[in-house]
């Protein structure tokens, strides 16, 4: 494992992230917190396109717990069954939409511990929710994220919990908020996994990655 980037290289990295994309959005397409839960639980172990594609003439008819329901189980399967484990999530979409309505008024908690709580939801859902929607700066470490931070050195650990942690320890404040966005866009574009495209990449002189590309 690479060692972790000093402070210096941190704010200079994440500066340079800043000005490229002052205001990084995540890519599932969403209307509200609800359909914003249910597009990042879908998309575990699925593209966000092809989440999108899929929830684009769902999220029309069912942007709420309630509406939810009245679909039903069937309903939304028609709607998501190109989506990998789409049985699976249906149910759980189907429980979290209840548990909404009964217990939180139909409305999505902002609360890590009560979104852990839901079917389906884990902590990078959560995480996923509770920033995008409530401006926490929680991080959400994906696959991308757990990558480039250890082939950089932006972020090492040797599981998604540390690299959360060293996210959180060491990215400077005043970029917390949006440090997951940039750093699954940059993971997602430019920080590929077969060969990272490091000829173009912004952050080139302070990545820590020894057999870097032409």
């Amino acid at each position: 494992m690479v060692k972790q980037l000093d402070y210096h290289a941190m704010h200079a990295i994440f500066s340079r992230f800043q000005d490229a994309e002052p205001e990084p959005k995540g890519e599932l397409e969403h209307l509200n917190a609800f359909t914003l839960l249910v597009a990042v639980a879908l998309s575990a172990q699925a593209t966000d396109v092809g989440v999108n594609k899929a929830t684009r003439a769902l999220f029309p008819i069912a942007d709420t717990p309630e509406k939810m329901l009245e679909l039903g189980e069937e309903g939304l399967i028609a709607h998501i069954k190109t989506i990998g484990l789409f049985r699976n999530k249906a149910k759980n979409v189907i429980k979290l939409s209840q548990i909404l309505h009964d217990h939180y008024g139909g409305q999505v908690p902002s609360s890590r511990a009560a979104l852990q709580s839901l079917p389906g939801v884990g902590r990078k859902t959560a995480n996923v929710v509770l920033n995008m929607w409530f401006g926490q700066p929680s991080q959400a470490v994906d696959t991308h994220i757990f990558r480039l931070g250890n082939r950089s050195g932006i972020c090492p650990g040797r599981d998604v919990d540390h690299v959360e942690r060293a996210i959180e320890d060491n990215v400077p404040a005043e970029f917390q908020l949006h440090a997951h966005h940039w750093l699954i866009l940059h993971g997602r574009y430019i920080c590929v996994a077969r060969k990272p495209k490091c000829g173009i990449c912004p952050i080139r002189d302070w990545c820590l990655f020894e057999d870097k590309t032409e």
